[in-house]
């Protein structure tokens, strides 16, 4: 945030100065507001002007990623062209709980560098460059780090602890399944709709069965699989035939229905911890002993032995095979897409599945590397790709349920992704990343699709990290000219693509509402 009306100055400052603030999801002392009133009367006595805010609100101290604000001051610092002389900070842990103490210094080190001097406010040390102040400085970085790695800690035993009891976290259902939102006592208290969290801190969510159709789509899944032996693709196929969607109102293929018949959800079991993502390190992939699990948590819709007999057949396709021959199916592929990925594995009949890929070779991309394949990608933005996939699905379902429960008519084309509502209106979501420019400034590319033409286009800009949805921009194409396919926004842009941004879309969902005449009258 830049200097304005809010920002106290005095009539003749002796130097100018700049203020980071920085506020998670900690306790109320950490507030914006509160560290600035310790910061204005820091500066007020010392002389000082404060003609600068850096605000990064709601972002950990972990490390200096999705933190914009940060970022955005030390390339200001490194730049050259700033207008302070000193930055002002709360404390310590807001400059950051990073988990190497050398990593915050560093940080400090670049603005002393630049001949910016940092000060902390609210410490009993003064930041003089003193053996003892450094002393100080090195035992809070470390206790702001140690911080976060016990928080951490018992973040995750709590989760584990909830996992145990038999309540679900984060996810959605899945077909067959719904989410069943529980009281502290256990006591229901109604089925959460797609996209829907609870909003009671002491509320717990379970599985439980979804209706009764589904619940036998489900096992004559398994049946088919099992005692039919067909394959995934032909199950979808028959599915389909029949006019059978998933649970986010897609048709089916070989991948859900795979994932169906590995998950053992349905047979009442609450796994948690296959992957880990603690403390924003690399993603890791867990042993099947370190996952935390809960058997018999909901009750099951498929027998565990038919379950069972699934997972027997499911890996004999691998087992059988020896390195080579998984490898040269790999090549294969290659060969028929000239691509792959794991969906495409999935999705490939007679086909190891990509699990199978990662059990026997450690992770995809050792075994891409081994028949010398190397996909264009910059595995860095790995993280932010698996969230993304995660999210679209479960933005397109909320889109579709939200529509239908205001009356609307929706149509899902599979081909083109294009949503069809009321057969009159024809809407594209476009999911915008965030990406941070050199100079420490958020930037978001929309991607037009000038060859579909829908009348609307719903951009979602993610928020720093990409973890989750900032904002939305509702696009009609009449207003849109082709200098604005391919553009990028700022956090603040020309009014007349800022008019179009929205918090929410429930504006657009009373836009697509049925209304009666006479209601109007």
């Amino acid at each position: 945030m830049n200097a304005g009306t809010d920002i106290p100055t005095i009539a003749d400052p002796l130097f100018k100065v700049a203020a980071y603030v920085r506020m998670s999801t900690e306790h109320q002392k950490y507030s914006t507001s509160n560290q600035m009133d310790v910061i204005r009367e820091y500066a007020f006595r010392r002389g000082m002007g404060i003609v600068q805010i850096y605000s990064d609100e709601g972002k950990s101290g972990l490390r200096i990623k999705g933190r914009d604000a940060l970022a955005r001051m030390i390339a200001d610092v490194e730049s050259g062209r700033k207008e302070f002389s000193s930055i002002l900070v709360y404390d310590v842990s807001r400059w950051g709980r990073f988990q190497d103490a050398d990593e915050s210094a560093h940080y400090e080190f670049i603005c002393r560098r630049r001949g910016i001097a940092v000060h902390y406010c609210a410490e009993q040390f003064e930041n003089d460059g003193s053996m003892m102040a450094n002393m100080n400085k090195m035992m809070k970085r470390v206790m702001a780090g140690t911080y976060s790695l016990e928080l951490s800690a018992k973040v995750f035993q709590g989760a584990c602890r909830l996992i145990q009891m038999g309540y679900k976290q984060g996810g959605t259902a899945g077909f067959g399944l719904r989410r069943m939102l529980v009281d502290q006592s256990g006591q229901p208290k109604g089925l959460l709709k797609m996209g829907e969290h609870k909003s009671i801190q002491t509320d717990r969510v379970i599985l439980v069965p979804g209706p009764d159709d589904e619940v036998n789509e489900v096992k004559w899944i398994y049946m088919a699989f099992v005692q039919d032996r067909l394959t995934e693709s032909e199950i979808a196929a028959a599915l389909n035939t029949r006019g059978i969607l998933t649970d986010f109102g897609r048709r089916w293929n070989r991948a859900t229905v795979h994932q169906v018949l590995t998950n053992e959800k349905y047979v009442g079991n609450n796994i948690y911890h296959r992957t880990s993502f603690k403390l924003k390190a690399k993603h890791v992939r867990n042993l099947p002993d370190q996952w935390i699990r809960a058997d018999d948590a909901w009750p099951a819709i498929v027998e565990m032995d038919v379950f069972r007999s699934a997972q027997a057949i499911i890996l004999q396709r691998s087992e059988k095979l020896s390195d080579d021959e998984m490898l040269e199916k790999l090549k294969a592929l290659v060969g028929r897409h000239g691509r792959i990925s794991g969906i495409l594995i999935d999705e490939e009949e007679e086909m190891p599945s990509s699990s199978a890929f990662r059990h026997r070779f450690g992770s995809l991309v050792k075994a891409y590397s081994l028949i010398g394949y190397s996909p264009h990608i910059d595995y860095t933005f790995i993280e932010d790709n698996r969230a993304i996939r995660a999210m679209r699905p479960e933005l397109f379902g909320t889109v579709i349920s939200q529509l239908k429960e205001v009356g609307a008519g929706v149509v899902l084309d599979e081909k083109t992704d294009l949503i069809f509502v009321n057969g009159e209106l024809r809407v594209s979501i476009v999911l915008c990343r965030h990406f941070t420019t050199a100079r420490g400034s958020s930037r978001w590319l929309i991607r037009l699709d000038a060859g579909l033409r829908p009348d609307l286009t719903i951009a979602v800009r993610l928020s720093p990290g990409n973890q989750s949805i900032q904002d939305y921009y509702l696009l009609p194409t009449l207003d849109m000219t082709l200098a604005d396919i391919g553009r990028r926004l700022a956090d603040d842009n020309r009014i007349e693509l800022d008019a179009y941004r929205v918090d929410d879309l429930w504006s657009f969902f009373r836009m697509a509402e049925r209304v009666r005449i006479k209601d109007l009258l």
